[in-house]
């Protein structure tokens, strides 16, 4: 018998709830659902996910392999490989990758897939809401056309005239904002912004949403809440952007950018400190900004903040390779032979993520320029196949003076919270430090090269 589900049926107890991908964004969703009570599906294309997660196992470093196993074994979670399960579920939430192709252009084959093994298993009532990030227009203008071919329907309307629209099922697009790692802000506490297709999917996403995190922000529609999430990013990348370039001027004028920046955070108002670094990492803001550059083309547009923040972030990499051979031509080595060890691989301090790790593209431009390469990274004891590198094979190195000693210069890249900065700097020759991680080392001073 159908379900009769109407935009006030989500905020019911214990309803059953999809999430597509098991991930950096869609595990912890389901585990918060789970949570609250709700029995949670994770659907995944990988097998070897699945079947950790069915036998209680994480595959995430910051998420507790305890917490896993909890709501597994209260029958709150569990995850398959069969799509057709979707037809059993109330709400589906699509926690897909949205990557940029090798043209920088955005690729949404992930969406696209998974929105054609919905469509098959699409019920009547049923909520689909998109978390993945993309440019303004994807929800109304590629899934919707995939998810109405099997005969339902759900109207773009929007407006008091079109609060009762009839509706076959519920779409709506809520972005994802999870930070892997932040222990302040957990995903309950992080606020959800919602846009529904229609004001009937805007009140069942809300009503859904409600139950998991601290405050629902309603907007008007599904381009709405797209653009605010690329807001969210592109603010981030273009200051990014603007305080990397301030730290090449400043490294040409002798000034140290570290302390401009926390004598500009002494003013309370006005004023929001952001950090140089090696180049830009994650899933999100290296990425997000070019779906809209991409998008305004097709209105004439030319963002040209965001191509110049990408020029800038994207050059960091090879400021970084720049210096190291800068730093070893001082003590009359060359980068070609020299043996270099690389000092975090992750995108960010304390966290097991490579996406987009800028680290990845410096140990590519190094072994171009002849470097020999070890890496240590103590959420990464090797090395996979990965989108566009191949570092298959390479382990992560010990540490210790003799280890440190042995190498022509040891490269941070990423300042993981686990290493002594002190005993680095003692026992190696040279240091580059991309992070200002060394700023309260102060002994051997002069190993250490700030880029």
């Amino acid at each position: 018998m159908p379900v009769d589900r109407r935009p006030e049926f989500f905020k019911g107890a214990q309803l059953k709830v999809a999430i597509i991908g098991c991930g950096y964004v869609g595990l912890p969703l389901a585990l918060r659902f789970a949570e609250a009570g709700h029995k949670v599906t994770g659907f995944d294309t990988d097998p070897a996910k699945i079947s950790q997660l069915n036998a209680g196992r994480s595959y995430i470093g910051h998420i507790p392999q305890m917490k896993i196993q909890q709501y597994v074994n209260s029958r709150h979670f569990s995850a398959t490989t069969d799509f057709a399960k979707l037809k059993e579920v109330d709400a589906i939430l699509i926690c897909v990758p949205t990557p940029l192709d090798e043209r920088r252009e955005p690729d949404l084959s992930y969406v696209r897939q998974t929105t054609e093994s919905i469509q098959p298993h699409l019920q009547k009532g049923q909520l689909i809401v998109l978390e993945s990030t993309t440019y303004p227009g994807t929800t109304e203008e590629l899934v919707l056309p995939i998810l109405e071919a099997n005969g339902l329907r759900c109207p773009i309307a929007a407006g008091p005239a079109s609060e009762d629209i009839p509706c076959d099922f519920f779409l709506a697009f809520s972005p994802e904002r999870e930070d892997p790692g932040n222990k302040q802000y957990g995903l309950a506490q992080i606020p959800k912004v919602v846009g529904g297709l229609n004001p009937p999917s805007g009140r069942a996403a809300q009503a859904l949403y409600a139950q998991v995190v601290s405050r629902v922000v309603p907007v008007s529609s599904t381009r709405a809440a797209e653009m605010a999430k690329l807001l969210e990013n592109i603010f981030r990348c273009v200051n990014i952007a603007l305080v990397n370039e301030l730290k090449l001027l400043s490294l040409r004028m002798g000034i140290d950018i570290w302390e401009v920046i926390d004598a500009a955070s002494s003013k309370p108002f006005g004023f929001m400190p952001f950090y140089p670094g090696p180049g830009l990492g994650g899933h999100c803001i290296p990425v997000d900004p070019f779906y809209l550059s991409w998008k305004a083309r097709e209105y004439d547009f030319a963002t040209r903040f965001i191509e110049l923040a990408g020029e800038i972030n994207t050059a960091m990499p090879y400021h970084v390779v720049e210096a190291i051979a800068s730093a070893l031509n001082k003590q009359k080595k060359s980068l070609n032979g020299s043996k270099l060890l690389v000092l975090g691989v992750a995108y960010k301090k304390d966290v097991d993520d490579l996406r987009e790790s800028p680290t990845l593209k410096i140990m590519q431009l190094l072994q171009e320029r002849g470097a020999q390469l070890d890496y240590n990274d103590p959420y990464f004891p090797q090395l996979h196949r990965m989108r566009h590198y191949n570092y298959e094979g390479m382990k992560s190195v010990p540490l210790s003076p003799q280890t440190l000693g042995s190498y022509d210069g040891a490269i941070i890249a990423t300042d993981h919270s686990a290493y002594d900065y002190n005993a680095i700097v003692d026992g190696s020759k040279l240091v580059v430090d991309t992070r200002n991680a060394t700023r309260r080392v102060m002994r051997n001073r002069d190993r250490i090269v700030l880029c």
